[in-house]
């Protein structure tokens, strides 16, 4: 081996001991775009600051999260995982509790802070229309309901979540203030009248290429991603009526080997400057309170905290308790 080879192969060797050290932390998301936005804004920084390495790591799992902390050998430090999750995790003993002398909770919104976990960001279940492609575009909950009004393919998220069973339940004429819990006969029921015509998404980039291609040129879309595809030139319109949200959440798993350098990540991604910065990326909303003073007011207008007066929040913790009683019951109906 030649001496300039033998130095490539030791200093690799080096760089790969120094991605796995003890002392480095694990942050895990579900890839894509998002998380390059939270590697650049929230973990780059923090490693900037604090000199602890963030070693990237994903998609989330949550068999996996469980797998780890039965046996005791956790590997991930901080979580992005959706919020009803985070409820339920955290009541179910698998997750650390936060260290609020460390992450200044007063500055975060309420709705999504516990005892286990803090807001990652939130978003909007919206109405989204590629208007090159239809005469008209629905409004409503109801008229994304209304075959007849509005024909043709109409896209939906395909997993058990927040956000379907209430824009269906929405559709069919119940209050917002009256959703929980859930009428799950009433939903399915309702859903059943434009079930031929669904074609269901599974991730962001998949729901944006039904709508671009006018595949399904109306649908149900997180927020961030009409505004994402809006900026690639597509002819996108965005409906807030009754906007549904919910949010991701960050934890730690129990029994983490870098507790404190978890806290401190978590403290710095939830700050002003780092919730904005990534609000700024990627059309959602951020969950630090002091955030939307640092970011362009025009931008703030496409983000889901200014759709307050029309804005109908996703119960969390009832979703948290009924998360696996749903999930059976969807999975069933989708198959038949």
């Amino acid at each position: 081996m030649n001496k300039t080879l033998a130095i490539a192969t030791l200093a690799a060797a080096l760089s790969l001991a120094t991605a796995v050290r003890a002392e480095d932390m694990v942050f895990t998301s579900w890839g894509g775009t998002t998380q390059d936005a939270q590697k650049t804004y929230w973990a780059d920084g923090f490693t900037e600051a604090s000199k602890v390495n963030v070693v990237q790591d994903g998609p989330t799992d949550y068999g996996k999260i469980k797998a780890m902390v039965e046996a005791g050998n956790v590997t991930w430090d901080v979580v992005d995982v959706e919020g009803d999750y985070a409820v339920q995790a955290g009541k179910a003993g698998l997750l650390e509790k936060l260290d609020f002398s460390v992450i200044d909770k007063s500055k975060l919104d309420p709705r999504f802070v516990t005892d286990y976990s803090v807001g990652s960001f939130y978003y909007s279940f919206v109405i989204g229309c590629n208007k090159d492609a239809v005469a008209a575009c629905p409004k409503t909950w109801a008229d994304l309901f209304d075959t007849a009004k509005f024909p043709g393919k109409r896209s939906f998220y395909k997993w058990s979540a927040p956000g379907v069973i209430e824009a269906a339940l929405l559709a069919d004429g119940v209050a917002a203030d009256m959703l929980y819990p859930l009428d799950l006969d009433r939903a399915f029921k309702k859903l059943d009248t434009i079930k031929a015509d669904i074609i269901w998404w599974d991730g962001g980039a998949a729901s944006q290429q039904l709508l671009a291609s006018a595949e399904a040129p109306f649908g149900s879309f997180w927020n961030g991603r009409l505004t994402a595809l809006a900026a690639t030139g597509v002819n996108v319109e965005t409906s807030w009526e009754q906007n549904i949200t919910a949010a991701d959440a960050l934890v730690v798993p129990k029994g983490t080997k870098n507790l404190k350098a978890a806290m401190q990540f978590i403290a710095h991604a939830t700050s002003d400057a780092a919730q904005a910065s990534f609000a700024t990326e990627t059309g959602y909303a951020p969950i630090n309170l002091d955030a939307s003073a640092l970011m362009d007011p025009k931008l703030r207008e496409t983000l889901p905290d200014m759709q307050a007066a029309s804005q109908v929040n996703a119960d969390m913790t009832y979703w948290a308790e009924n998360r696996d009683a749903i999930g059976e019951r969807w999975y069933a109906w989708q198959a038949k």
